[in-house]
C-alpha cells in the first residue's frame, strides 16, 4: 500500500494530494547540497538548507525552491500518469530534516564540529535514501506515529 493509500485510508477528511515526483526531485538536491555542507562545513549553506526545510515543513513541500524547479524545468517533460501521495508524510519529512538543520546550525555556531557533522550525515542519509531508493524515512516514521496515535 502507498504511502497516500494508507494515510487516506486512516482518515476521513480530505487530504491534499502531491505529485509523488517532486520530493524525490527534490531529495536530489538536498542530498547534493548536504554532501557539499558535509565536505565544506559551511554554515551558510546549510541555513540556507534549514531555510528550504522550514518553508517544506510550515509551508509544505510544494512551495520550496527545490519544488519550484522541479514544476518549472522537470515536470513539464515527463509523461504519463502523474503518481500523487498525500502531502503529510512529506511534509513531516521536511519538518524533521529541519530539525537535523537547525542541530547542525547550532553545532557550527557553537563551534561542536562533531555535533555539525552528525547531524548533517543523519539529514544526508535520509535525502540519499529519498533520492536514490526512493524510501522517504520521515514518511515512513510519520506512518508509524500515526498507527501508534490512532491504538
Amino acid at each position: 500500500m502507498t504511502v497516500q493509500n494508507e494515510v487516506s485510508a486512516s482518515t476521513t477528511n480530505k487530504v491534499k494530494l502531491i505529485d509523488a515526483r517532486g520530493p524525490r526531485f527534490s531529495a536530489a538536491i538536498t542530498t547534493l547540497v548536504l554532501a557539499i555542507v558535509l565536505v565544506t562545513q559551511s554554515p551558510l549553506l546549510i541555513a540556507l538548507q534549514l531555510v528550504v526545510f522550514a518553508i517544506g515543513a510550515f509551508a509544505g513541500p510544494a512551495k520550496t525552491p527545490y519544488a519550484f524547479l522541479f514544476k518549472k524545468f522537470v515536470k513539464p517533460k515527463l509523461h504519463g500518469q502523474v503518481p500523487t501521495e498525500d502531502v503529510r508524510p512529506p511534509q513531516f519529512a521536511q519538518s524533521v530534516g529541519l530539525i537535523f538543520a537547525v542541530v547542525a546550525l547550532a553545532g557550527s555556531l557553537l563551534s561542536i564540529p562533531a555535533l555539525f557533522t552528525v547531524a548533517v550525515g543523519f539529514a544526508l542519509f535520509a535525502a540519499f535514501l529519498n533520492a536514490a531508493f526512493n524510501f522517504c524515512l520521515g514518511c515512513e516514521i510519520y506512518l508509524i506515529a500515526v498507527r501508534i496515535i490512532k491504538k
